[in-house]
């Protein structure tokens, strides 16, 4: 059996997923001008990120999941530094709200690699 953390951090990840299905135009929006094909790197994210949730649950697979989650958090990073330069992209959040997110994202770094 698998810790419960396990199980809240693949189920955080399938429901992360999920919601770029239904909400589409809102990680379009959040993603920096350079990048290209807003609408497919959408749907391909959320694909991945409810593959590697569910992967994470499966012990012979966990490894290779959480580098998996690993990178794509790390690659997500471009996102939130975005979201702090862009008043569109900010989603009319505080200020604080988007700093703190950044060490956030290396705090569920450093959980996901617990599982390596």
């Amino acid at each position: 059996m698998l810790p419960w953390h396990q199980y809240l951090l693949g189920l955080f990840l399938i429901l992360a997923g999920v919601n770029h299905f239904r909400k589409p135009k809102m990680y379009e929006r959040i993603m920096p001008a350079y990048i290209p094909a807003h609408k497919t790197l959408v749907i391909l994210s959320g694909i991945f990120e409810m593959i590697l949730g569910m992967m994470i649950l499966i012990p012979e697979y966990q490894t290779v999941a959480a580098w998996g989650i690993i990178l794509m958090l790390v690659v997500f990073l471009t996102v939130h530094f975005y979201m702090l330069s862009d008043k569109k992209a900010s989603m009319n959040l505080p200020k604080w709200v988007l700093v703190l997110r950044i060490p956030l994202q290396f705090a569920l770094i450093w959980w996901v690699f617990q599982y390596t």
